[in-house]
């Protein structure tokens, strides 16, 4: 069996990579992308390993040198007018080869798994394209194939149809033809296809034709959930560079880059936090509905926004600010904040990191459970010189909860002693008596205008995507110099449409909530079997986890990406909890929170 590469093109999307040289000579994580092909293929029983190249071409030669001459027999076909031409005509060029032997085809911009070759090479099958359920990354050449694997049809990109998404598979650009078909097949259609229409196209054309008239002769071979990527710009780059990081690097990678998950479908993320039971189905449909309009529309100002907010939560338009997320408000909240700040650590660092370490006074509960009250609250800052107190109720990322009761009281002390109470409750719609404990309440705010509420919406609603986010007082001069401080469009008209719609689903979001409650208790039972780590209990969509042996806490972490494909959050670089072995697992739904466990079983 031999091996041809096709490295003539110019990878203009990658800028400046690709300026002095062609795109397999693109480094990725310390490797360039033609050495992983070619110690892979030595692995092999490969004869000969043809490349065709043609921008820089005599880079390429000159890199590759004699490097692999024990290993493999390097052959090269320059493509002299590869700015005029496509990998049909590149692919052409090989004729005098390709009918010499069996062939593994690939492109050269590719990463992937070493076992992808294997499995092409071993499959019985002479005639084989590897294909990869579609995703919202992937572009280029798209199949759907039956249940026998026969491609039924290669979809050009105008006939792609978004609906039918899941049906699509696609072409990772890696082939296998047998001598027969190279011979008898695919040249003479090959031939006709460039003598028809040009040099300027792709094989893949000719592989639609000779499917469309007979498909048993080639066939697809899904790779399930073996890894690949191709890398045409520097987004791709830098996705292959996470997907493909060495193992003691990978983590930091997606840490990095704080939250975007979507574009690894794949990976299941146990570190940000949503409600998994809501928005409904019927709410994403009318959201699409009016796709086209929210579009193409400009979204209201604050005016407007604190009017549907204020709709949204049941309280005055006057009493509150919409924010781009919750961080938009906190950032402009903590700039505001004069004097020093109480804060209970461990808790969301995107307060204290607005200060300086030298407002913040910092009280650290005692105990395993990292739980407190408001006894422990007022007994610790009696006597501390502090402006304001931040309480995440239910904490973030302990789950610890105070009840309303509890809460109300902390405000009048705060009251009498000057005291601002600033009530973080993103999570509190997790609790059990979830309807009773907001402070979102005109009476409530009315009567205490310390207190400050800030409110994510992403969290409890389950829409981190529209960056939606409140604060509410009644502090009216708070209240306005915040509106002034954020932009005049500072949300999409995506989030007005969401807080114009949710009273149709206020059913369906209490629903969700008893949901996500039930399944709370579910996991925590299963996380319980657990031997070597202790869950605290938790009030909200997430528990703080202890380990207790066998690894640190990174390393648990590592393990659970690398092996399994789970993020869950380190809590070692929180204050508070550094060097004491604490993850946080999100909840998420039965199945999801099934495939953590069972992968904590098998470690």
């Amino acid at each position: 069996m031999q091996a041809i590469i096709l490295a003539a093109g110019m990878g203009r999307r990658l800028g400046e990579y690709t300026k002095d040289n062609t795109k397999c000579m693109l480094s990725v994580n310390g490797v360039k992308l033609i050495d992983r092909t070619l110690t892979m293929l030595s692995h092999l029983e490969i004869k000969r390993v043809i490349i065709v190249v043609g921008y820089q071409g005599q880079n390429l030669i000159a890199h590759i040198g004699q490097r692999y001459n024990d290993k493999l027999k390097i052959e090269f076909i320059d493509n002299p007018v590869y700015e005029k031409t496509n990998n049909i005509y590149s692919l052409a060029l090989t004729q005098d080869r390709i009918s010499e032997d069996d062939t593994i085809l690939l492109e050269s911009d590719l990463i992937y798994e070493e076992s992808l070759l294997q499995m092409i090479i071993d499959n019985p099958f002479p005639n084989l394209a590897l294909v990869a359920k579609w995703e919202s990354w992937m572009d280029g050449t798209v199949v759907r194939i039956d249940d026998e694997n026969n491609i039924i049809n290669f979809i050009p990109k105008k006939a792609f149809n978004y609906k039918e998404a899941d049906q699509y598979y696609k072409t990772v650009n890696i082939y296998k033809f047998s001598k027969d078909f190279s011979k008898h097949r695919f040249l003479p259609f090959l031939k006709a296809y460039c003598e028809a229409i040009g040099n300027n196209e792709y094989y893949e054309q000719v592989l639609r034709i000779i499917t469309f008239l007979d498909g048993s002769d080639f066939k697809a071979l899904p790779i399930g959930d073996r890894k690949w990527y191709e890398i045409d710009d520097i987004q791709d780059l830098d996705i292959a560079e996470t997907i493909f990081a060495p193992k003691e690097k990978s983590l930091s990678r997606y840490e990095m880059r704080y939250g975007g998950y979507w574009r690894f479908p794949k990976l299941l993320d146990f570190c940000y936090l949503v409600n998994p039971f809501f928005p409904p189905q019927r709410m994403k449909d009318e959201l699409r509905a009016n796709f086209d309009t929210l579009l193409t529309e400009y979204p209201s100002g604050m005016y407007v926004n604190s009017l549907l907010a204020g709709k949204y939560l049941g309280i005055r338009q006057s009493y509150i600010v919409v924010g781009n997320g919750a961080a938009e408000l906190i950032k402009s909240l903590m700039g505001m904040i004069n004097g020093k700040i109480g804060v209970v650590y461990p808790t969301f660092m995107e307060y204290p990191n607005r200060k300086n370490k030298d407002d913040i006074i910092a009280y650290l509960p005692q105990n395993m459970d990292m739980s407190y009250n408001i006894n422990d609250l007022m007994a610790f800052f009696a006597h501390k010189e502090i402006s304001s107190l931040l309480i995440i109720n239910p904490d973030n990322p302990s789950g610890n909860f105070i009840p309303i009761s509890d809460i109300i009281n902390l405000i009048q002390w705060g009251k009498e002693k000057g005291i601002r109470i600033i009530i973080d409750e993103s999570f509190v719609d997790f609790t059990d008596d979830y309807s009773q404990n907001s402070l979102c309440h005109d009476d409530i705010l009315k009567s205490n205008p310390n207190l400050i509420v800030i409110k994510s919406i992403s969290k409890s609603y389950g829409v981190p995507g529209l960056r939606l986010g409140i604060m509410a007082s009644s502090d009216s001069d708070l209240i306005d110099a915040v509106k002034k401080d954020v932009a005049i469009w500072n949300i999409n008209s995506f989030a007005e449409f969401y807080m114009q719609i949710f009273g149709k689903y206020t059913k369906d979001y209490q629903h969700a909530c008893e949901k996500f409650i039930i399944e709370r208790r579910r996991f925590k039972r299963l996380l319980d079997q657990i031997p070597f780590i202790h869950v605290i209990p938790s009030q909200a969509n997430y528990f703080l986890t202890e380990i207790t042996s066998r690894f640190t806490s990174k390393q648990l972490t590592q393990k659970l990406l690398n092996e399994y494909n789970i993020l869950i959050k380190d809590c070692d670089n929180k204050d508070g909890l550094k060097g004491k072995n604490y993850i946080r697992i999100a909840i998420r739904t039965k199945e999801d929170n099934n495939r953590l466990v069972a992968a904590l079983k098998s470690i």
